[in-house]
């Protein structure tokens, strides 16, 4: 049986592919030259599970998405306390690239913006640290976060510092206020090599669900940040991740997100999933229109926005293999993630005999995890398994099981 979650993505990226609006970002001429029309979205559980749809391999710079994870870096290696003091994590309700500082302070107000984000890079490895280790901290970490090696895009870094004059304007201003302590033409140029790393939307699926995750890689299961930069990262990113949108974003979709003027978008739902998606044309906040869309849609159809009320009743999903049957068992209150693990179980499934699921404890089926279960169900079943289902109270609606046919949200 193969897994229908490809589909459903494929589904996502199918109704908002004639979605044009917008445009590459034309200040930096070697992200101009993008090719406008691809498309790609990736989701990664907090269990390594990685589900993935359109233009998968396409590689494009990570730009600002770079923010949060080095952020993380700094926090690790000078502490949360030392990094306050030269970083706020207040929204700024304003523009990226504006100088946003704290009046009391003159710390940037956070460090999702460009004079937050080049405070943290200047950070690294603690004062008059060599620019190249720095970099290398930010490309050995991030590599260890998709579970891949990753590189730097150089000509997309010639091409972004000719026109860094903003950002070394931005860096004199920080040192002048002694926020930075190094020279900035070495931090604007290292943080602009830091930008230039390439990545997948699966590069960034696997990274956000590693923070979704509190800090452990899904699939390598080594730890790489502690819980608490984790949860600190994850806070910011809420409240400043989609820059001057960032409040309308919150209340609306409801994950903690990060967008880089490339195109790529990156979110986080903690203890569930990370996502990440790529489409180069922006909006007029900088952010990636259809990436923005196809996690409206997420957030919709998976429930995942973060503060919608559990029922309390904590999802479990279990399979046991019997000499008659093999009976997969869902409990509490199954979301995506839940549901996803029971079709990874259903398609890692070797037994011939009959298959019954049994829903009888589940309190909740979110929209997209009772259609995946159903889906579950049909395909077990075209495989030439006997189905069963145990429903006694109809979480998963009115079933007939000789059309268990995929239905399309509208």
């Amino acid at each position: 049986m193969q897994t229908p979650i490809p589909d459903y993505l494929d589904e996502v990226l199918d109704t908002l592919r004639d979605d044009d609006s917008g445009a590459t970002a034309d200040y930096i001429p070697e992200l101009a030259n993008a090719n406008p029309d691809q498309f790609a979205l990736s989701v990664t559980t907090a269990t390594g599970g990685t589900y993935s749809a359109g233009d998968t391999d396409a590689e494009f710079s990570i730009q600002s998405i770079s923010k949060p994870f080095a952020y993380a870096a700094a926090i690790m290696d000078r502490g949360l306390d030392r990094v306050l003091e030269s970083i706020g994590v207040e929204p700024s309700g304003e523009a990226f690239n504006e100088l946003s500082l704290d009046p009391e302070t003159n710390r940037p107000k956070n460090s999702m913006i460009n004079a937050g984000a080049i405070a943290a890079h200047g950070l690294l490895l603690g004062e008059h640290a060599d620019p190249e280790e720095r970099v290398d901290r930010v490309l050995t970490l991030f590599s260890k976060l998709a579970g891949r090696q990753l590189r730097i895009d150089d000509k997309v870094f010639q091409s972004e510092l000719e026109t860094a004059d903003h950002n070394l304007a931005m860096a004199h201003m920080l040192k002048k206020y002694r926020i930075l302590t190094d020279d900035p033409h070495e931090v604007v140029t290292g943080y602009t090599r830091q930008c230039s790393i390439l990545v997948t939307v699966e590069d960034l699926s696997m990274m956000a669900a590693t923070l979704a995750n509190g800090g452990v890689q899904p699939r390598s299961r080594e730890r790489i940040l502690d819980a608490d930069t984790s949860r600190q990262v994850m806070s910011v990113m809420a409240v400043a991740g989609m820059y001057d949108g960032a409040g309308d974003w919150l209340t609306r979709v409801g994950i903690p997100a990060k967008s880089g003027v490339a195109g790529g978008l990156v979110g986080v739902l903690p203890d569930q999933v990370g996502i990440g998606a790529f489409s180069p044309r922006l909006d007029k906040h900088g952010n990636s229109q259809r990436a923005k869309r196809a996690f409206e849609r997420l957030s919709k159809d998976m429930g995942m926005h973060l503060f919608t009320p559990s029922n309390g009743r904590l999802d479990v999903v279990d399979v046991k293999l019997e000499t008659l049957k093999e009976t997969f068992t869902l409990q509490g209150n199954v979301h995506f993630t839940t549901a996803a693990e029971l079709l990874d179980l259903m398609e890692k499934s070797t037994a011939r005999n009959a298959a019954l699921l049994d829903v009888s404890s589940v309190n909740s089926f979110t929209d997209v995890a009772r259609r995946m279960a159903l889906e579950g169900l049909r395909r077990l079943k075209l495989d030439g398994r006997e189905v069963l289902l145990h429903d006694p109270w109809q979480m998963l609606g009115r079933v007939n099981s000789d059309d268990w046919d995929y239905q399309k949200t509208q």
